[in-house]
């Protein structure tokens, strides 16, 4: 990315307090941005960011709720960027409580295109998910939803000149509500371990791997793309035995001690995750290590012959069990 491209930028992160936030933020501050503006529900962990950056002037932080239009409006003025991370993510949750996850993953991001558009903001990026692909859940379909607001704004703007772009993420490793805190907790507590089917699939990302998607992006978006990182594929039952076979002996526990629940798919959860839908095929541009899905609005492409296995979690070949090691220990995802 070009150095200068957020130099003296006024960037606004919503759910800014949140894992994929947090890590916005650490690699923004070395481009020199004019500032950071961190817009959360969250008072504790923002008092908690508030303490951990308070050498730097470039952080700002903005209590309030993307739920709530006009908090919204204030928070992006004169902003330059927006990240928009803010969402509910749990599937079991939004799928009690489905109206909430549309209030808040739909109705808020309608919000913040409405904040941007009436500020006059440059760019928009949408945090989706793996999930909005042929969903099976309300977390799925309201990202799918939330999606296709951001698509939509780009022609329906007017006279406004905000670009809106997605990028769809898969299981970001080590995040707040991922497994891996979930299993390194309960190895820690002697397990057992509940793992809801061992032949569940899943697209794998780290936070690093996260961000520069969101950087790339966001320099390269002209408008209603969706973009998709290319991504490994691990086995939830090779997982779970990692976990167990790598913690365990470091809280001092002997992994052939620790048990393993198989629960049973949960209500909404899919088997396997796809990257990409059979219908956006026809509007898919290869790069090399990214596939950007063009607005429907747009003419279509010739279509392209995609390896199913590179956008099928089922399809793809998962990480052996000695890959997934080396990948845990890479992004060090295995430490105490």
């Amino acid at each position: 990315m070009n150095k200068l491209f957020f130099y003296d930028k006024r960037i606004l992160i919503t759910g800014g307090t949140g894992t994929v936030g947090r890590q916005i933020i650490q690699r923004l501050l070395p481009f020199k941005p004019h500032c950071i503006i961190v817009f959360s529900r969250n008072e504790n962990e923002q008092a908690a960011m508030e303490n951990e950056y308070k050498e730097s002037r470039k952080i700002k932080f903005f209590l309030g709720d993307i739920r709530d239009r006009s908090r919204i409006i204030k928070a992006a003025r004169k902003v330059d960027y927006i990240f928009h991370t803010a969402a509910l993510k749990h599937v079991n949750a939004c799928e009690i409580n489905p109206i909430e996850a549309v209030n808040t993953n739909i109705l808020g991001t309608q919000n913040v295109i409405e904040a941007a558009l009436l500020n006059k903001v440059r760019k928009v990026i949408l945090t989706s998910s793996d999930k909005a692909v042929n969903p099976a859940n309300t977390m799925g379909a309201t990202k799918l939803m939330a999606e296709k607001l951001m698509t939509a704004a780009n022609f329906t703007r007017g006279a406004g000149s905000t670009v809106f772009a997605s990028v769809r993420f898969g299981n970001v490793m080590g995040s707040r509500g991922s497994v891996i805190p979930i299993f390194k907790e309960q190895i820690q507590r002697g397990g057992p371990v509940t793992v809801t089917d061992p032949e569940m699939t899943r697209f794998i990302m780290d936070n690093e791997e996260a961000v520069k998607l969101l950087f790339k992006a966001l320099e390269m978006a002209r408008g209603g793309e969706v973009f998709v990182a290319k991504m490994p594929v691990i086995r939830l039952g090779d997982l779970v035995e990692v976990m167990i076979e790598e913690f365990a002996p470091q809280v001092g526990l002997s992994p052939d001690g620790i048990k393993v629940n198989v629960t049973g798919v949960k209500p909404g959860e899919k088997v396997y995750e796809e990257l990409v839908s059979e219908n956006e095929i026809d509007r898919l541009e290869k790069k090399e290590d990214l596939l950007i899905i063009k607005p429907s609005f747009e003419a279509k492409t010739a279509r392209l012959r995609v390896n199913t296995a590179t956008v099928n979690s089922y399809k793809a070949t998962p990480l052996t069990k000695e890959e997934l090691v080396n990948y845990f220990r890479e992004n060090n995802l295995l430490g105490g």
